[in-house]
């Protein structure tokens, strides 16, 4: 079972059909996705949690007849011309509301409808499509209300719209909104092991550069150390200096920081550093 289909199961099992208000403003938002052709109405999906939480709205609103049809994996329901007066009604008694669990039941019954979530494991992704820019546009207005950021897109299919978000909390955020706390449960689980390992990879992608940057300046200190002494020249430089000229080359993968404590007296970074500077400069200058 996919991610998406586990959200909406979950949200087609939330218990409020006894509050009729709550469910003309969640019908309100499944006429959304509906196509109206020929008097009828139309709602299809492929998800059966889905299709089972219509007709339910629909039986409460005493709408009874409409006809469900399964080609494939599609489900349809056809809903007939004499009902399709109630549904007009319920959306022009629920085209402007102010309530929060309202607008909670109208924006759970537009992702229903019509939206999706992509995996988490995979990546975050998660998008209502819709056939009206002026109720895409008011629809994110009402999620920025609840500190719910979603972005619009406009699709070049049939004139629809997408709204969207590609970011992990304000993904968790909606569907707690929406009602469905046990898949924000399994997304913060996901969301949690994902950063954790971005995290490791980033450590280790951060050790392997440093530690290439310390193997290149390596190569070229014994490089240099090196054709002092076949210059005949390495007496000429200090005590402290031959010191570790001889530590960097018997110890050519040691960082700074270690060739400063195998030192007589051993010394910072920042002294390794300046010591390791002068070798070089004399080294350039022969």
């Amino acid at each position: 079972m996919s991610f998406s289909t586990e959200v909406k199961q979950e949200l087609s099992k939330i218990n409020n059909l006894s509050n009729k208000d709550l469910v003309k403003a969640e019908m309100y938002g499944y006429i959304n996705n509906t196509v109206e052709k020929a008097g009828c109405i139309k709602f299809s999906t492929e998800n059966e949690y889905n299709i089972n939480r219509f007709t339910k709205l629909l039986n409460n609103l005493n709408i009874v007849n409409y006809d469900i049809e399964k080609s494939g994996k599609n489900f349809t329901v056809k809903i007939n011309r004499k009902e399709t007066a109630i549904l007009k009604d319920v959306y022009k008694e629920y085209s402007v509301f102010n309530d929060e669990n309202l607008k909670k039941a109208y924006i759970r019954g537009i992702f229903l409808g019509s939206g999706s979530i992509n995996n988490p494991q995979n990546k975050y992704h998660i998008e209502m499509i819709l056939r009206d820019e002026k109720i895409a546009k008011e629809l994110i207005l009402t999620l920025k209300q609840f500190n719910i950021n979603f972005k619009l897109l406009y699709l070049n299919a049939k004139n629809k719209v997408s709204i969207y978000s590609k970011d992990g909390e304000e993904i968790s955020k909606f569907l707690a909104f929406i009602g469905a706390n046990s898949a924000v449960i399994k997304f913060e689980e996901i969301r949690v092991y994902r950063d954790m390992r971005n995290n490791v990879n980033r450590l280790v992608n951060c050790e392997t550069a440093n530690l290439a940057k310390t193997i290149d300046a390596s190569v070229k200190q014994v490089k240099v150390i090196n054709k002092i002494k076949e210059l005949g020249k390495f007496n000429e430089l200090p005590e402290n200096l031959k010191e570790l000229a001889n530590l960097r080359v018997e110890n050519p993968e040691a960082s700074l920081i270690e060739l400063g404590k195998m030192l007589k007296e051993p010394i910072g970074k920042s002294g390794v550093n300046y010591r390791m500077k002068k070798i070089l400069e004399f080294g350039e200058e022969k």
